[in-house]
């Protein structure tokens, strides 16, 4: 028997989904290659995702967010502990779904130290 995670119940569903759809437009393949230069021109690592919430990524890839007038630091401060958990576990499964084409362009970007 494999691995299965347990299903943890979100409890702000609002802000956790507006928040969820924002990291999924980032990383559609026409938007990803975009996040990930952003992130390069930032200095930042790819799976820093409170520096990623801190440095506005989000707003300046997806135009919805960013038309929306509300910050992915603010979507992420409403949402419980164990939301926050689940936001970062999501974007970092995300991150590791990216193109290996892309990962091996933005390397530096990936790499640990």
């Amino acid at each position: 028997m494999g691995f299965e995670q347990a299903t943890i119940k979100v409890e702000k569903e609002k802000e956790f989904e507006e928040l969820k759809s924002s990291i999924e437009r980032s990383f559609r393949p026409e938007s990803v290659e975009q996040f990930l230069k952003q992130l390069g021109a930032l200095g930042l690592r790819v799976r820093d995702w409170d520096a990623v919430v801190a440095r506005r990524v989000l707003e300046k890839i997806d135009p919805v967010l960013g038309r929306s007038g509300k910050k992915a630091s603010g979507l992420y401060q409403a949402l419980t502990v164990s939301d926050q958990a689940q936001m970062r576990e999501f974007y970092l499964s995300r991150v590791e779904e990216v193109d290996p084409k892309l990962r091996t362009k933005f390397h530096k970007l990936y790499q640990y130290y």
